[in-house]
């Protein structure tokens, strides 16, 4: 089988190619390396991707038709994961432009890719728990309205869901979004408050904490997280009516970020000086997944403790800066 994966150099990106590689698929890997955070680590999760065999990447752009068009050239491609995106809420508001290339232009570049194809079976694309807003009630739950983003970045994620679900009605091409949770793990983003918190800690140095410390958040590890998208790229969706779907995809456990700093203090052998400030622009209070539809469809179970999963990060993190 072969899927091409968007975003291939990216956190998620990068360790969906490896889980695919392991089970014998060939995979194709399409990502910019854009400088929205330090391209090196991008590079360096590609230099452990491109040594291995069935693996082929291109260098360009998803808001591209002529990058999508080489990077497929010659090759039948039988699913899709797209995961490349302008991620960060805090960003969106710094620019907005680069949201719309990436998270709507790219993904309407994606949809007509599969639409032209003809062989894809199933098309998983990753949405965010963004798309709640400020909901009141929790935990979130896909039948939830999520009709008032509190930032662009949820804006384009709630607009790329409708735009697949549209897709899907017209051509018929079986789609699934992903609503991720928090993130985090090894080789994760810089611009993560756990990643943020490690390196300043490490450095002696202050640390940021909104809302005077009332936030919470439904912290989820990559491994869960893969497979979870796993699950979905093997399981298309059916019946009647438009054949997508959308899933939470989350540790269904909201941790306060004031005991989320506790267990980092605890795992890097490091105490905080914890600068308490208000809540920031586009920003929400909680998250919190509802996870029973994708336990029940797709048999998706998180494994991995927030304790586990920082104890995995501080090690790389020291290892990779050799600190």
């Amino acid at each position: 089988m072969t899927i091409l994966v968007t975003g291939a150099a990216g956190f998620i990106g990068s360790y969906l190619c490896h889980y695919l590689l392991d089970r014998g698929d060939e995979v194709i890997g399409i990502d910019d390396l854009n400088d929205y955070y330090d391209p090196r680590l991008k590079e360096a999760r590609l230099e452990r991707l491109r040594p291995r065999n069935g693996f082929s990447f291109l260098k360009g752009d998803i808001s591209s038709t002529e990058s999508l068009a080489e990077a497929v050239q010659g090759r039948r491609i039988d699913k899709v994961a797209h995961l490349a995106a302008q991620a960060g809420v805090r960003y969106s508001l710094e620019n907005p432009r680069a949201y719309v290339r990436s998270n709507l232009d790219g993904h309407l570049e994606i949809l007509e890719l599969c639409r032209h194809l003809g062989t894809i079976d199933h098309l998983v694309y990753a949405s965010s728990s963004s798309v709640y807003g400020g909901n009141q009630k929790v935990p979130f739950s896909e039948t939830d309205s999520v009709d008032h983003p509190v930032s662009l970045y949820a804006a384009t994620k709630k607009a790329d869901e409708l735009m697949s679900h549209a897709y899907a009605h017209l051509y018929g091409i079986p789609q699934t979004g992903l609503r991720f949770f928090t993130v985090y793990g090894p080789w994760g983003r810089p611009d993560m408050a756990y990643w943020l918190f490690t390196e300043a800690m490490l450095a002696g140095k202050p640390i940021r904490v909104f809302n005077d410390g009332d936030m919470w958040r439904d912290f989820t590890y990559v491994d869960d997280i893969v497979a979870g998208t796993v699950a979905a790229l093997d399981h298309p969706p059916g019946g009647s009516g438009a054949p997508h779907r959308v899933y939470n995809i989350g540790h269904n456990e909201p941790e306060n970020l004031d005991k989320f700093i506790d267990i980092l203090e605890d795992v890097l052998g490091v105490k905080a000086d914890r600068h308490y400030e208000p809540m920031q622009p586009g920003d929400v209070k909680q998250t919190y997944a509802d996870i029973d539809a994708i336990q029940s469809d797709l048999g998706f179970t998180p494994k991995v403790t927030l304790r586990e999963g920082l104890t995995e990060f501080a090690g790389w993190y020291r290892s990779y800066f050799k600190l």
